[in-house]
C-alpha cells in the first residue's frame, strides 16, 4: 500500500512506507501537497466590505465554494485593488480544480500589491505543483531585486529552492529573513523543513521546538513536528502532533492527510477514512490524500470506492507510478464482488505493466505478476475440473434415464 505524507501549507511533501491489509509493503514516495487554506488576513475598506470578505472566508471553511467565489467577487467589485480578496479567490479556484483561473487571480494579487507575501506564496505553490519551480525561482529573484527587504517574498524563494532540492541556497534565503527578524515564526518553520529534507532531524527538531515556544498554537508547526518525529521513528509522538495540528485548524488538509496515513498504518481504517475524507473536502486536487483515502477504503473492503479514489489520482497525476501499483495490488489481493476472477488477475497484471511503464521499480513486482499468472492458471484448472464434473453428472443422469 502506498501512503503519502504532506509536510504543511508550504507544500513540501514526504512519504512513508506502510502495509496493506494483506501486508504488502511499498517503498517510499514523494508527492506534492494540496491547495492552501484561505488566508485569514482581511482587507481594509468599509465595514460592509470587511464583513463580505469574512463571509467569504467562512464559506470556504464550510466548503461552499460557489458562495465564497461570489463573496470575494463582490468585494473586488467594490475595490479591485484588495490583494487578499484576489488571493483568496485564487484559493477558491484551486479547490474547484480550476488552476488557470487560480493563477490569474494570484497574479492579479501580485500586480495590485507587488510585495504581497501571501499571493506570491500561493502562486509559488501552484507553480511547484505544476512543474514550473524553476520559472517561479526566476520570477521571485527578479521581484526581490525591486523589493530586497520583502521578507515574505524571500521565504517564497526559499520554498521554491527547497522544492527543487537546492537545500543550501534555500537555507541561505531563509537565514537572511531570520537575521532581520530572528523571531519570524514562518521562517523558522521553513528552516525546519529544509533541515528535515536534508535529514538533519535533530537540528530540525530543535528549530521547530524553538518556534513552538514562540507560538504553541500554530498548527503548521505541529504538522512539521509530526514528520520530524516520524523520521526519528517516534510514531506515537508523530500521531499526537498530527492530531494537535488538526485540532488547531480543522481545514488543514495536509495535517488531515498525515493523520489519516498513520491511522492507515495502524489499520484503523474507519478513523483514517474520516480524516482523509475531510482532507479531500478541503482540497479536492490533493492527490496524496486521495491516494491514502483509496487505501483506507481498500482496508475497509469498499473496493468500488477505493478504485474511484485511485482513478481520481490518475486524473490528477497520470504519471504517478504508485497509483498503478495500488490498483494492481487491489486486484491481486482482493476478491472484488461481481468481477470475474480471471479478469481480475489480468487487470492486476495490466496495472503492474503500467506501473513499470511509468518508472516504477519495485523489485517484488515480478513475483506479483507470477502470482497473478498462477492465479489465472489455478482458476482455469478449477473451471475445467468443474466442467468435467458437470459432464460426468450429465452422463450419469442420462444413463439413469436410459436404464429406466
Amino acid at each position: 500500500m502506498r501512503l503519502a505524507l504532506a509536510l504543511n501549507i508550504a507544500a513540501f511533501a514526504l512519504a512513508c512506507a506502510s502495509t496493506s491489509p494483506k501486508q504488502t509493503v511499498a517503498p517510499q514516495q514523494v508527492t506534492t501537497a494540496a491547495a492552501a487554506p484561505a488566508s485569514t488576513g482581511g482587507p481594509g475598506g468599509d465595514q460592509d466590505t470587511r464583513a463580505t470578505f469574512e463571509k467569504g472566508l467562512s464559506e470556504v471553511r464550510q466548503g461552499d465554494l460557489g458562495a465564497a467565489e461570489r463573496s470575494f467577487k463582490s468585494v473586488l467589485e467594490r475595490d479591485p485593488k484588495l490583494a487578499p480578496a484576489w488571493a483568496n479567490l485564487g484559493v477558491v479556484y484551486e479547490r474547484r480544480l480550476l488552476p488557470d483561473q487560480a493563477e490569474q487571480a494570484y497574479v492579479k494579487a501580485t500586480e495590485v500589491s507587488p510585495s504581497s507575501g501571501t499571493a506570491w506564496e500561493y502562486l509559488s505553490r501552484l507553480y511547484c505543483r505544476t512543474g514550473r519551480a524553476a520559472r517561479m525561482e526566476q520570477r521571485l529573484t527578479s521581484q526581490l531585486q525591486k523589493y530586497p527587504e520583502a521578507w515574505e517574498l524571500r521565504m517564497s524563494l526559499g520554498f521554491v529552492l527547497l522544492e527543487q532540492g537546492k537545500f543550501e541556497p534555500a537555507a541561505v534565503e531563509v537565514k537572511k529573513v531570520l537575521q532581520a527578524e530572528e523571531r519570524n515564526l514562518r521562517a523558522m518553520q521553513l528552516l525546519g523543513q529544509i533541515y528535515l529534507a536534508e535529514k538533519k532531524y535533530e537540528l530540525a527538531l530543535m528549530v521547530l521546538e524553538n518556534a513552538k515556544a514562540l507560538d504553541p498554537n500554530d498548527s503548521a508547526l505541529y504538522n512539521a513536528l509530526g514528520l520530524v518525529h516520524l523520521a526519528l521513528k517516534a510514531r506515537p509522538a508523530a500521531l499526537d502532533a498530527f492530531k494537535k495540528a488538526v485540532s488547531l485548524r480543522p481545514d488543514f488538509a495536509e495535517a488531515r492527510n498525515n493523520l489519516g496515513a498513520l491511522l492507515n498504518e495502524t489499520q484503523d481504517y474507519d478513523a483514517a477514512s474520516h480524516e482523509l475524507q475531510e482532507a479531500v473536502l478541503a482540497a479536492p486536487d490533493f492527490a496524496a490524500a486521495r491516494l491514502n483515502l483509496g487505501n483506507a477504503y481498500r482496508g475497509k473492503r469498499q473496493f468500488d470506492r477505493a478504485t474511484s479514489e485511485y482513478k481520481q489520482v490518475l486524473r490528477l497525476k497520470p504519471s504517478l507510478p504508485d497509483t498503478y501499483y495500488n490498483l494492481a495490488i487491489l486486484h491481486l489481493d482482493s476478491e472484488i464482488p461481481k468481477m470475474d476472477a480471471i479478469e481480475r488477475f489480468k487487470t492486476a497484471i495490466a496495472y503492474f505493466d503500467q506501473y513499470r511503464e511509468k518508472g516504477g521499480k519495485d523489485p517484488r513486482v515480478d513475483q506479483y505478476v507470477k502470482d497473478a499468472s498462477k492465479g489465472i492458471e489455478k482458476e482455469q484448472r478449477r473451471r475445467e475440473r468443474e466442467k468435467r464434473e458437470q459432464l460426468k453428472k450429465e452422463k450419469a443422469s442420462a444413463s439413469d434415464k436410459l436404464k429406466k
